[in-house]
């Protein structure tokens, strides 16, 4: 089955509203997420829906302001790409505001696979 059927845009509607349930509803029960940062060339690799829906939560938790501004999405057949801008500020007050990138793999219409890139960028102080 194609992936096209996803909804992107609700997705990253899940995902400003800091709705963890409602963005691994989208994601098939073995997803893989692949961090923007960790020790492995790929980041660190979260493996299945409850790990991926705790690695979202601690990222809201990091950044209680979280948001990704989306300016594109692409689909072609069982693969996605999303272009966001990522806006938030830490504990310290340091805020980021830096272009991103989401690369799916895509399975029964949910997403089986997302891979994060995001620009280094030094954080803006408080």
């Amino acid at each position: 089955m194609s992936g096209s059927a996803i909804d992107l845009n609700a997705l990253f509607e899940a995902f400003n509203r800091h709705d963890a349930e409602a963005a691994v509803s989208f994601m098939t029960d073995d997803v893989v997420f692949e961090t923007l940062g960790g020790a492995e060339v790929y980041g660190t690799r979260v493996e299945g829906r409850d790990a991926v829906r705790d690695a979202f939560a601690g990222v809201w938790a990091i950044f209680p302001d979280a948001h990704w501004e989306t300016t594109s999405h692409r689909l072609n057949g069982d693969f996605a790409v999303s272009e966001w801008v990522f806006r938030g500020t830490g504990g310290d007050g340091a805020r980021i505001e830096a272009e991103g990138v989401d690369l799916f793999t895509l399975k029964g219409g949910k997403i089986a696979s997302k891979r994060a890139f995001r620009k280094q960028r030094p954080p803006i102080p408080a």
